[in-house]
């Protein structure tokens, strides 16, 4: 029988919906995940590809080329005079049952869960940082104006130079390359793309043993805080500071100490006794002010004289920088092996590609790769070889220029928008980063603001999470640009000064309630 007409094969082989993929590829799925989840089990007959083509609405070829595919690897099996039937490959049991020529799901599916029996309130430890953190609500990609962080640019993203050393890392020719494990190790030609066309223009000189490639930035932190941390470790942080780092850090319950902020960074003089401090000097997250020099000499001869380690993450000193940043890397002007230094790879890229270094001592590294080891082994080779070929070829360069251009216009556009439909909050336009530092009137709550400016459309960063005991109510906010296209910045901040006028309202009509109740 040539193809059961009882089934529903346009909705069971309907292609998928992903328009970034080709008809076939996409037909190909749709027939992959009915064989896979027994829906069509082995031995049951398709349509012929004519009759299959036009209930699909597909040519016939697109069919053809599929069906003879799958024949190849032998997941379906061509019979003479039986036509295309399911090979043995996936008989297995699926959540649909085939009862004297019935279709319908099996019982089990609908079976009610089974009450649960292990009481997991009482097994699970509470993160010691639970507390407000950067987090992105439902449906955050459909948002008109995101300025928050984490949304695929195609402007800045160079797809095609990307796609293409992929594709050369994946030739026959260079797949001994990345196919192996290598245990303990990072790919060779990576960290010597790092140490030649990073590191030294950051000021940093370092041996391939004290380069260790990590899984982004957060990995880093993990690594540094198992490999360094206790309950007995004093760990200094900005304050405001990164969220993702005081989270993570945390997690190894050091005992977190908050260093202020001013208009040139971190404030060294006073800083009390600790065993490490986290910084940002490059473009302090989330002010985006550069450590002062004095700061930079003078942090570096307390942690020599107080012999406290420094953890620097140079954050945002790539393709969003200024074309010649302002101050080499603290790690440039280390000499006694204290300052742990960690840059991200490709998050001027992508965020989603997670990956980044850390430059240390050897004996710190050692520790970190065997951590490193027993969580993950080693970050993709695949993606380490693609992403060193990307290197050499230049193409990262191109890319920063492109991307700085595009990030100077942002800029300039949302100082301009906050200037022209909200001229009661304060910033300075950085000279350089991804973002922009607000504070707005001392009334204003952020976290109320966040909530409201969702409801027209705009996603922002509430002040809130930066601290470690942020005032109440926090007035400060930060803007994102990396999410965002240029021409859409002047209209995302004035549906945001139309969310501050819905907070104002709401905050006068409050006040009047109150002082009738008391009347």
């Amino acid at each position: 029988m040539r193809g059961d007409a009882r089934i529903p094969w346009e909705q069971w082989l309907r292609p998928v919906d992903e328009p970034g993929l080709p008809l076939q590829t996409r037909l190909r799925q749709a027939i992959v995940a009915a064989l896979a989840d027994g829906r069509l089990g082995p031995g049951t007959a398709l349509p012929a590809s004519r009759i299959l083509a036009r209930r699909l609405g597909v040519a016939r070829n697109t069919v053809v080329a599929v069906v003879a595919q799958l024949a190849e690897e032998g997941l379906v099996r061509v019979r003479p005079r039986s036509g295309v039937v399911v090979a043995e490959a996936f008989a297995t049991p699926g959540p649909w049952a085939v009862r004297d020529t019935v279709i319908a799901p099996s019982a089990a599916a609908s079976d009610p869960p089974a009450p649960p029996t292990v009481d997991w309130a009482r097994r699970l430890r509470e993160a010691p940082t639970a507390r407000p953190a950067l987090a992105k609500p439902a449906g955050w990609q459909d948002a008109p104006y995101p300025f928050i962080y984490g949304r695929h640019d195609p402007e800045l993203f160079p797809t095609d130079a990307f796609r293409a050393c992929f594709t050369r890392t994946l030739s026959r020719s260079r797949q001994p390359r990345w196919t192996p494990d290598l245990d303990v190790d990072d790919v060779p030609e990576l960290v010597e793309q790092i140490r030649q066309r990073l590191l030294t223009r950051r000021g940093i000189l370092a041996r391939p043993e004290e380069v260790l490639v990590t899984v982004g930035s957060q990995q880093a932190f993990q690594l540094i805080a198992e490999a360094l941390f206790d309950g007995r470790t004093r760990l200094g942080l900005e304050d405001p500071g990164h969220p993702h780092a005081r989270t993570t850090f945390g997690l190894r319950v050091p005992r977190l100490v908050p260093l202020p902020v001013d208009a040139q960074g971190l404030v060294v003089q006073g800083m009390p006794h600790l065993d490490a401090v986290f910084v940002t000097p490059a473009l302090q997250s989330p002010t985006t002010v550069t450590l002062a020099p004095a700061r930079r000499v003078e942090l570096l001869a307390r942690a020599d004289a107080h012999d406290f380690l420094v953890i620097e993450d140079d954050y945002e000193s790539g393709a969003f920088a200024p074309r010649a940043p302002p101050q080499p890397a603290l790690k440039s002007a280390d000499r006694s092996g204290r300052v742990i230094h960690v840059g991200s790879l490709p998050k001027d890229l992508s965020p989603a590609l997670r990956l980044a270094y850390v430059v240390g001592a050897p004996p710190l590294l050692a520790t970190m790769r065997r951590l490193r080891h027993a969580m993950v082994r080693h970050p993709s080779t695949l993606l380490q070889q693609a992403y060193a070929l990307f290197l050499s070829l230049g193409h990262l360069e191109t890319h920063e220029r492109q991307a700085r251009l595009a990030m100077a216009k942002r800029l300039d556009g949302v100082a301009a928008a906050l200037r022209r439909h909200l001229p009661g909050f304060h910033f300075d336009r950085p000279a350089a980063g991804g973002s922009i530092w607000v504070r707005g009137p001392a009334w204003l709550d952020t976290d109320v603001l966040t909530e409201v400016a969702r409801t027209h459309g705009v996603l922002i960063e509430p002040g809130s999470v930066f601290f470690d005991r942020p005032p109440r109510p926090c007035p400060y906010l930060r803007l994102r640009l990396s999410s965002i296209r240029v021409d859409r910045i002047d209209d995302g901040v004035r549906a945001l000064a139309r969310a501050v006028a819905d907070v104002a309202t709401a905050r006068v009509s409050a006040a009047t309630a109150r002082r009738g109740v008391a009347a």
